[in-house]
């Protein structure tokens, strides 16, 4: 299953586990946001909006918010020592499609993906029976 959604203006063909990157929108990393202007449905059957389908929307998970590579506007008059430059970086949220909602349905808040690196207070056990790996001697001789 498919859909076509719209946002920020532009128009993005999504399915489900689709990373797509959009205008910002608000929303921290970690948090499922709902789409709601759905243009298209597709699949099995195609049901086409007018200008949107009615009770549908897209559900996504925000995985960045960020800003985009610095774009230089240099303006330049010759002969008149007139110069300007600025520079503008483009703000940008980074998404993960999670499922494609139909008939007013709500978005489930699932876990974050199995794929996901562990957060940063968890810490690496050793297996049992095995030593955590320690210098070598003569490090900590020349340490000192």
């Amino acid at each position: 299953m498919f859909a076509v959604i719209k946002t920020g203006g532009k128009q993005y063909r999504v399915a489900a586990e689709d990373v797509i990157k959009i205008d910002k929108i608000a929303g921290s990393p970690g948090e499922i946001v709902q789409l709601p202007e759905v243009l298209l449905v597709g699949g099995d059957d195609v049901t086409l909006g007018a200008p949107t389908v009615a009770g549908a929307s897209v559900a996504a998970e925000v995985l960045q918010q960020g800003r985009g590579p610095k774009i230089i506007a240099f303006k330049k008059r010759r002969r008149k020592n007139s110069r300007r430059k600025r520079g503008h970086r483009q703000e940008f949220t980074l998404l993960r499609v999670t499922e494609i909602l139909t008939d007013g349905a709500e978005p489930s808040t699932r876990a974050k993906s199995q794929g996901e690196t562990p957060s940063p207070g968890a810490e690496a056990v050793a297996p049992e029976g095995t030593q955590p790996a320690s210098p070598p001697p003569e490090a900590a001789a020349n340490a000192g």
